[in-house]
């Protein structure tokens, strides 16, 4: 958070100094690039705790940013920049290894919010999760809600798991089908949507108006717990 260092690679020199304006004021340390290229190799040298990516870059694409960066083992957080906000263009920078994105015009609020949370969740125990009144045991492969046991099929622990060592990213269907079925040919996207609602009956505080497990129209679903 605070004192955490952001790249930001865009090349509107407008929206440019705008991010890095509102990122410093809240004192995080700010680097910059204009171009593709630039970007990837600032990246490389000195992996930042947060990248902010432009898609649509100079020289080399923030696809093609996204893709080298996981590639080469890099875990950061990678919020994308998108202008067209189409389906295909989102979906295709998440499989790619992006976290989540945020479509132009938006709110600085917005994205500052999402990069706290991201940069806040970096430091989640790898042993349990604690979200509310109920706490996944990843050891013990259960489910504790105000301290008693929540049973879960093996197939809604999966998921839920995914959820919670990735929150706050943006999932695609098909990620959450390789993560959590696998090579199993006998499903598809209804049964991702079919298990998210089995599961939001037991997390849910109102399963009917899901506030942890969110859905987003034609990408997938986003888990959040603050």
């Amino acid at each position: 958070m605070h004192g955490s260092s952001v790249l930001i690679i865009e090349d509107d020199p407008a929206l440019l100094r705008g991010l890095k304006d509102n990122f410093e004021a809240r004192d995080y340390r700010v680097r910059l690039a204009r171009d593709g290229r630039e970007g990837l190799a600032t990246a490389l040298a000195d992996p930042p705790d947060l990248l902010i990516l432009d898609i649509m870059l100079p020289n080399l694409n923030g696809y093609e940013i996204c893709r080298a960066l996981r590639a080469r083992g890099l875990e950061m957080p990678i919020i994308m920049l998108t202008a067209k906000g189409q389906e295909e263009d989102i979906v295709r920078g998440l499989e790619l290894g992006a976290d989540d994105y945020v479509t132009k015009p938006f709110s600085i609020r917005e994205l500052s919010a999402r990069a706290k949370a991201f940069l806040r969740r970096r430091e989640i125990s790898s042993n349990e999760f604690q979200c509310g009144d109920w706490k996944l045991d990843f050891a013990a492969h259960k489910l504790l809600r105000k301290g008693k046991v929540v049973a879960l099929t093996a197939k809604e622990f999966r998921l839920l798991e995914f959820f919670t060592k990735r929150p706050g990213c943006a999932l695609t269907r098909d990620q959450i089908l390789d993560a959590v079925w696998g090579n199993d040919i006998m499903v598809n996207d209804r049964s991702v949507d079919r298990c998210v609602t089995t599961l939001r009956a037991k997390i849910e505080a109102d399963p009917h108006r899901p506030c942890l497990i969110q859905t987003i129209r034609d990408i997938g679903y986003r888990f959040e717990c603050d």
